[in-house]
This record gives C-alpha cells, sequence and structure tokens, in this order.
C-alpha cells in the first residue's frame, strides 16, 4: 500500500486530499496542530522543523515508507504593508514556507532510499498574481513556486517528482480563518475592507476543495507530472494571460480588482 503524507489535513482543501488519497488505496497521514476525522494523525506545528522531521520519522516508523509529500498546510492574512507587524510577517513565512521545507527536507532522504516519491506543494494563484492587500500570503507562496521549480531540478536523478498546485478561489474555511491586521491609517480609508470583502466573496463562491484534490490525485499517479497545474478554469486563463500581457497591464487589472 502506498503512503500519503499531507500537512493541515484536518479541514479545507488538505481534508478533501486526504480523503480522495484514502478513497484511492492510499494509507493517508495527516500532520497537523488537529486531528482528521477518520484520518491518521500526528499533532505537529509545521513551523518547528524538530517537530517536523520527529512526525516524519513517525510516519516511517509505523509505515516504512512515503511515496507522496503533500505541502497544503497555511493561511493568510490580511491588511497594509505598511501597517502589517513583523510577527505577523514571519508567522505566515513559518507555516506558509517553512512549513514547507521542512516537511520536503524530512522527506527527502526517505524518498530517495525507497527509490523515489512524489512531493505537492500548495502554492496559489495568488502567486504569479499577487494581490493588494495581501501582499504578504502572495509572497510566501511565491516562495513556495519558486523552491518547487529548484526542487524539480535536484530531485531529479532520486526519481522524486515535484510538482506545485496554484488553486485559484476555493470554498473552504480558510476565508474564515484569514487573520485581518485592521489598519488605525487615514491614507487606506476603506480600500483595506472593501479589497478583503471582494476576495471573501469570490472565495465563498469558488470551486469545490475536491476539484484540488482530483488535481492532487493525478499528479501523484503521474510517472511525469507538470511542474505546475493552475486549479480552476477562469485562473488558468488569468494565470496564462499574466505571462504574455505587459505587467503593467497585468498589476493595472488586478489593482482595477482589488486596489
Amino acid at each position: 500500500m502506498k503512503v500519503a503524507v499531507i500537512t493541515g489535513a484536518s479541514q479545507g482543501i488538505g481534508n478533501a486530499i486526504a480523503k480522495k488519497f484514502s478513497e484511492n488505496g492510499y494509507r493517508v497521514f495527516n500532520l497537523s496542530r488537529t486531528p482528521a476525522e477518520g484520518i491518521e494523525s500526528i499533532k505537529t506545528d509545521v513551523s518547528d522543523r524538530e517537530n517536523v522531521f520527529d512526525s516524519i520519522g513517525e510516519v516511517v516508523k509505523r509505515a516504512g515508507r512515503i511515496d507522496v509529500l503533500v505541502n497544503n498546510a497555511g493561511f493568510g492574512i490580511s491588511g497594509a504593508v505598511e501597517d502589517t507587524d513583523e510577527s505577523a510577517v514571519r508567522k505566515i513565512f513559518d507555516v506558509n514556507y517553512f512549513g514547507t521545507l521542512f516537511a520536503t527536507q524530512a522527506v527527502i532522504p526517505v524518498m530517495r532510499e525507497n527509490g523515489g516519491g512524489t512531493i505537492i506543494n500548495m502554492s496559489s494563484a495568488g502567486a504569479p498574481l499577487s494581490l493588494p492587500f495581501q501582499s504578504f500570503y502572495s509572497c510566501t507562496k511565491s516562495a513556495v513556486s519558486s523552491l518547487s521549480e529548484a526542487l524539480r531540478i535536484e530531485l531529479k536523478p532520486f526519481n522524486i517528482k515535484v510538482s506545485t498546485i496554484l488553486p485559484g478561489d476555493v470554498k473552504t474555511e480558510f476565508t474564515a480563518r484569514r487573520e485581518k491586521n485592521k489598519s488605525n491609517s487615514v491614507y487606506y480609508g476603506e480600500r483595506i475592507d472593501k479589497s478583503v470583502e471582494k476576495m471573501e466573496r469570490d472565495e465563498q463562491n469558488g470551486m469545490s476543495p475536491s476539484v484540488i484534490a482530483k488535481i492532487a490525485l493525478k499528479i501523484a499517479k503521474s510517472k511525469n507530472p507538470p511542474v505546475y497545474v493552475v486549479g480552476g478554469a477562469s485562473y488558468k486563463l488569468l494565470v496564462g494571460l499574466s505571462k504574455i500581457l505587459p505587467k503593467r497591464l497585468v498589476v493595472w487589472a488586478i489593482g482595477k480588482l482589488y486596489g
């Protein structure tokens, strides 16, 4: 039986992925602070490197191998760059970026010893399409995307495949869990609230997390998965256009939508 480790699988996209993999014959482990019903869970703070390495070691102890790692754990913050505390910025990087890094570093020697595996990193359509008043979320996901590209090259000789999913708007608990940094500045007025409210409406009208789960399973089963997969037809178009249109025009369009 193949073994999949998914970080942050207690809810949202991660939970949908865990269920999809389990339905398709994988033994699934959830690494998060909160257990997931019906899924083997190991309490893990992904921002704690030692904790992550211990948890990966526990999976190997129980299952003997790891075939797939899905780095999914993450959260969002909103607010103006000017008003966001350093502690808030470090916190989101600790979870979204360093959590991905630590789990990846821990699993590489396990997969190499087993003759290969697949690492799936969860980025966001908000990486190539940086969003105002959610800039630090976009920054962490851009970092994840860059890490994934480098890993894909570094790990190829070990038959470890690396692919990145860029979800668009997905209807999950992620929206309610977003940490909002209120601005006391007179300079931004209601722009922050309007921008975040627009994004949250889009998320609540977004696709089911099962769409992303199907993408993740397809990647895991592929012998040569793509570098990137964008989740959602409209976002595939937007991300595609952002690569060919002048950057000035792309930034202008995002500003009109969310600025």
